[in-house]
Formats: C-alpha cells, sequence, structure tokens
C-alpha cells in the first residue's frame, strides 16, 4: 500500500498592517539603538576630555606651588611631598599624584610601597618643558595621565609631576549617564513601539487585516469591474468631487479630460441632474436628459457621509422603444375605433339598402372614403419619406378621434431619399411625434378654454439645405418668459405632470444629437420649429424662441 502525501499546511499570510509593524519596531528599535550608541561614545569621549583637563589643572598646580619646589630641594622631599600630594589626590578627585625627579624616580605616590621606584610613563616631552597627556598603563592599571615640569626661578626642569585618573574611574563616571541613556531609549522604543502599535491597529481596521498580494488583487479586480461594468459609476467626495468616474459614465455624460477633484457643478451637465445629485434625498430610477442620451440616475450615500456614489444606466434605447410603442399603441386604439366606425357606416349602407334607398347608400359610403382618401393622397403626395408619411397618417388618425383635425400645408413637400443616411427614422418619429402629441394636448386644452375648432397644422418640407418641420395649435401658446423651460425635463402646462415633460426635452436632444435647431413661436396658438441639417455642421445648438412666419 502506497503512502498518500499530505498536502502541507498553508503557510499563514501576515496582514499588510502586520507587516508594517514589524518593519516599523524594527526601524524604530534600530534607530534607537543607534542613537543610544552614538550618544554613549559622545559622553564617553567628552568625558575623557573632561578627565584630561581635569587631570591637567590639578598636575599644573601641583607644579606651580612653591612648596613643592621648596620640598624638591629638601633633604626629604617625600616627607613633605607624600601628605601634601595624597591631601590633593583625595581633594580633586584624580586617582594619583605622583612627584617624582627628573630620572623617573617617585617621591609619592598612592601605594606607599611603590615610592622609591622608577615611573612607569613617558617622560621625555616633560624634560623639555612641556606638559603632555597619554593614557598608560602604570602601577594602577590603565590610566589617563599628565606629566609637567617643576622649574625652579632660573627655568631649569627640576622635578616632575604626573596627575592620572584610570579608565575604571572613568568607567564609572559614565555609569551614571549610561544608565539614564538606557532608560531614555527604552522609553523611546517603547513609546515608538506603543504607537506604532496603535496605527497599525487602524490601519488593519481599514484595510480588513489583508495582506499587501490581497489588496494588489482586490485592486486589479476593482479596476476589471469598472472596466467591464455597462452602468455608468461617479463616486464622489464629502465636498460633491469627482474621485472615480469609470469609462461607461463619461460616455453617457459626455465628458473628457481629466475629473479627479473637479466638483460635480462645475462638469457641464444639466441643472436637474446637478441637483438630483446634490439634493438631500437618495434618487430611485430618476430619469434624465444630457446632451445626446437618456440615463436613469440612482445615488446613494457612501457611509457615514463620506461622499456619494451615482449609478447611471443608459435609457436613449429603451425611451426610443418606448416612444414607438407608445405610437404603435396609439395606432392600434385608432384603428380599432375606426373599425368601430365602419362597421357602424356598414350597418347604416346595409339598412339604406335594405330599404331602397340605393342612391343614398352609395353617396353617404363614397362621402367618408373620399374624405379619408383625400388626407391620404395629399400626405403621400407631399411626404415622400415614407416614415414621415405613415407617422403623419397615423397621427392624423389618433387626432381625428380625438376631436382634433390634423392638417397638411400646401408648401409641404418632401421627396424620397432626400433624407441623408445619418437621420434615422427614430430620431424623425422623437421630433414629429412628440411635437404633434403636444400640439394635439394643447389644441384641446385651448378648446376646453374658448369655443375654437382644435386644429393641428404640420408643415414638412426641405428649406435652404435643411428638414423643416413645423407644428402649430390652436391652444393657449407658450409664455415667451417660459421658452428657456420648455425644453427641460418635467416642464409641463398639465395640471398632473407625472409621466409628462419629457416629449419636448427628448425633441431638443434629437434635434442637439442631429445638429439641428428647435425654435418657439406664436401664432393662434403655439409654433415649434425644427431645423435639421441635411449635411452635418459642426457645433452644439441651442433652442431659442422665435416668431412663427
Amino acid at each position: 500500500m502506497s503512502a498518500r502525501t499530505l498536502p502541507s499546511p498553508r503557510r499563514p499570510v501576515r496582514s499588510l498592517a502586520g507587516q508594517l509593524f514589524v518593519v516599523q519596531v524594527v526601524i524604530v528599535a534600530a534607530v534607537v539603538a543607534g542613537g543610544a550608541v552614538l550618544a554613549y561614545l559622545f559622553t564617553a569621549d567628552r568625558t575623557e576630555d573632561a578627565a584630561r583637563r581635569q587631570v591637567t589643572a590639578v598636575a599644573r598646580a601641583v607644579a606651580d606651588s612653591p612648596a613643592v619646589l621648596a620640598a624638591v630641594s629638601g633633604p626629604d622631599p617625600t616627607a613633605v611631598l607624600q601628605p601634601y600630594a595624597e591631601r590633593v589626590r583625595v581633594d580633586t578627585g584624580v586617582s594619583f599624584v605622583t612627584v617624582m625627579d627628573t630620572a623617573g624616580v617617585r617621591w609619592t605616590h598612592p601605594l606607599p610601597e611603590q615610592i622609591g621606584r622608577t615611573f612607569l610613563g613617558h617622560i621625555d616631552w616633560a624634560l623639555a618643558g612641556e606638559t603632555r597627556s597619554e593614557t598608560y598603563t602604570g602601577t594602577l592599571g590603565p590610566s589617563v595621565r599628565v606629566v609637567t615640569p617643576v622649574l625652579d626661578d632660573r627655568g631649569r626642569v627640576v622635578a616632575l609631576v604626573s596627575a592620572g585618573i584610570t579608565v575604571q574611574s572613568i568607567s564609572a563616571r559614565l555609569r551614571g549617564p549610561l544608565l539614564a541613556l538606557v532608560g531614555v531609549a527604552g522609553a523611546a522604543l517603547a513609546v515608538g513601539g506603543i504607537g506604532t502599535y496603535l496605527a497599525n491597529s487602524r490601519l488593519r481596521r481599514h484595510t480588513h487585516g489583508m495582506g499587501p498580494a490581497e489588496l494588489s488583487h482586490l485592486y486589479e479586480y476593482h479596476q476589471a469591474t469598472l472596466r467591464a461594468v455597462r452602468e455608468g459609476l461617479v463616486l464622489l467626495d464629502r465636498r460633491h468631487r469627482v474621485v472615480l468616474c469609470n469609462d461607461a459614465a463619461r460616455e453617457l455624460l459626455g465628458l473628457t479630460g481629466s475629473l479627479d477633484g473637479r466638483p460635480i457643478g462645475e462638469l457641464g451637465l444639466p441643472e436637474a441632474l446637478v441637483a438630483a445629485v446634490l439634493g438631500d434625498v437618495p434618487v430611485r430610477d430618476e430619469v434624465h436628459l444630457t446632451a445626446e442620451r437618456v440615463v436613469v440616475l440612482n445615488t446613494s450615500t457612501i457611509g457615514t457621509g463620506l461622499g456619494r456614489v451615482l449609478t447611471l444606466r443608459d435609457h436613449t434605447e429603451l425611451q426610443a422603444l418606448s416612444g414607438e410603442l407608445d405610437s404603435v399603441r396609439g395606432f392600434t386604439e385608432a384603428l380599432g375605433a375606426q373599425a368601430h366606425e365602419a362597421a357602424n357606416r356598414l350597418h347604416a349602407v346595409v339598412s339604406l339598402i335594405e330599404l331602397g334607398r340605393h342612391r343614398e347608400a352609395v353617396e353617404f359610403a363614397t362621402a367618408e372614403l373620399a374624405l379619408a382618401q383625400r388626407l391620404t393622397d395629399r400626405v403621400v403626395a407631399a411626404v415622400g419619406e415614407p416614415v414621415l408619411a405613415a407617422l403623419l397618417l397615423g397621427k392624423a388618425a389618433q387626432a381625428a378621434e380625438r376631436g382634433v383635425e390634423l392638417t397638411l400645408t400646401a408648401d409641404s413637400s418632401i421627396d424620397d431619399g432626400v433624407l441623408p443616411p445619418g437621420l434615422s427614422a427614430r430620431d424623425l418619429i422623437t421630433v414629429l411625434g412628440n411635437l404633434v402629441d403636444n400640439a394635439v394636448d394643447a389644441a384641446i386644452a385651448g378648446a376646453a378654454e374658448s369655443p375654437v375648432q382644435p386644429e393641428v397644422t404640420v408643415t414638412a418640407r426641405i428649406d435652404d439645405g435643411h428638414l423643416l418641420l413645423r407644428v402649430a395649435d390652436t391652444g393657449a401658446g407658450i409664455d415667451p418668459a417660459a421658452v428657456d423651460d420648455v425644453f427641460r425635463r418635467g416642464w409641463s402646462t398639465k395640471q398632473d405632470v407625472r409621466g409628462h415633460g419629457l416629449g419636448l426635452a427628448l425633441v431638443a436632444q434629437a434635434a442637439r444629437r442631429n445638429g439641428g435647431t428647435v425654435e418657439v413661436g406664436r401664432d393662434r396658438g403655439a409654433v415649434l420649429t425644427v431645423r435639421l441639417p441635411l449635411v452635418r455642421q459642426p457645433g452644439p445648438p441651442r433652442p431659442r424662441a422665435a416668431v412663427a412666419p
């Protein structure tokens, strides 16, 4: 039976905060230890210098004493100088004071048995009249010592004086500062360690205990997600400045260049969208219009007021399809109503025939057919573009069903194939369909306030290199002061604006997308004129007010 190889246990991964803590503790310890060593060396050097100055001063003072000069000339120098040297040694705190003759034979010494023996050290420079210091090992061990001459009245060297402090005594002097230094270094290490621990504890909370590799992978996943997600994502800080904006958001909002740190209100976005972002209440699935797109906006607060996250979904295609579906639904309802009317007329015709009133039956049937056929012939003859012709016929049926007469002006004329390929049928439906729908609503509202037959007049022709679409109604018209608000999302003259206020905004957006203009005028009622260039010209147009011709 073969032995199975057990998998080796996974090595635990230290978190980024833990690794930084170890590195910082090592650095703090190294810095403290280095500082302590440097401080010790500096203190030791200063202590040794102080010892040299001290022994030099003591040796010079003894050598310059008249009592010493008199004693070295006497018959028994040791009897006089030994008590004096010991008293000076004790009073000054040096390790020894030795007075000797010019041959180096000691007259004084802390150890009496060393009196009469030769001094251990260099005396050549002292015999030459100089004072020098050295570190030398003598009878008391290694010491810092000075040898200086004793001069008579004629300046001759008659004796030598040496004073010194042992290295052991100097080390004893360093013990106190060294202990203090060790204490300070230990305290500094402890404070640094505690501070490092607290800082890294906070870092561990912010990094959720993840290691460098995990953070690196998380960043790569984050970037890949931002690039792959189709929804626009914008992150704002607490001052509403852009922290992050992915590629989808840039495309949906039409933003270019560097955005980091720029306030959301300075990006040139629509005022309604900016107001929704800066509002106190989170936004849920709110539709907004940008320069060329319809977007659905959602906002949410990050944490406890750290900032705000915005998500944007492209609603342009869905909005266009929704508009087309509304048109189809309207056509269906109109066809259903016409079928019902046709059935009623057919019953009337059948009844006239059963009553033997054949001539009246023919006249009744052909009169209705002639009226419908005249409108169809007029539209087909004037408008060769099939999309516009079908839309006008459908809208005419809808308007008639609501009691509004839709007519096409005599100067309307669009040949098939004139419109450029870049002008999509969807934009044509958006523009003309919304203009007619708003005009029909306005005409009906105007008829309710005054006894005027509601009418909508449509003009569609090629005018000076532009496709001109003009829709006039017999409603109350648009107040000139409200012209700038007409093309904003949410503007409507209806009392209940829920679900309204988007049509004219979509018209302006489609015109802008195709390089056209929208004009607001007034005749019997409102007159809205859209001009779309057959050849696209640069520069975003702006809706403007004008008086309809």
